[in-house]
């Protein structure tokens, strides 16, 4: 649900007053924040805002299509990789049955299989 008109978009105040003291500056700085969860209104167009992804902070400049929009939209928290193809699992599946592989063959299962039973015999099997 939105926010109610009669409230006005959010906006921090101290991010706020960042913004509004550049603008009787006249001079162009990167304001560093933390906040989200911020609107972006008219005021804010032209400036560039290191908005914090949760790890480091992404540098966006404010557009006037970027008004009414959270500042947390043009900042993802996630890296999306992409899915993998049929090609990449017949790969992957090729590599763990090679015999080479590690954990692979029936070298491996004995081999965890005497150590598994060595261990579990009698606690003090080697002392």
């Amino acid at each position: 649900m939105g926010r109610s008109l009669k409230k006005g978009p959010f906006v921090d105040v101290p991010l706020l007053e960042k913004v509004e003291v550049m603008n009787r500056g006249g001079e162009k700085k990167v304001i560093k924040t933390w906040s989200r969860r911020s609107t972006v209104i008219p005021e804010m167009v032209g400036h560039t805002l290191a908005v914090h992804n949760g790890k480091k902070f992404i540098p966006v400049y404010i557009t006037e299509n970027m008004v009414g929009h959270k500042l947390g939209e043009f900042a993802p928290t996630r890296l999306f990789k992409g899915h993998t193809t049929k090609a990449d699992k017949a790969a992957q599946l090729a590599a763990a049955a090679a015999p080479g592989a590690p954990g692979a063959g029936p070298a491996a299962g004995a081999g965890a299989g005497a150590g598994a039973g060595a261990g579990a015999g009698g606690g003090k099997a080697g002392a």
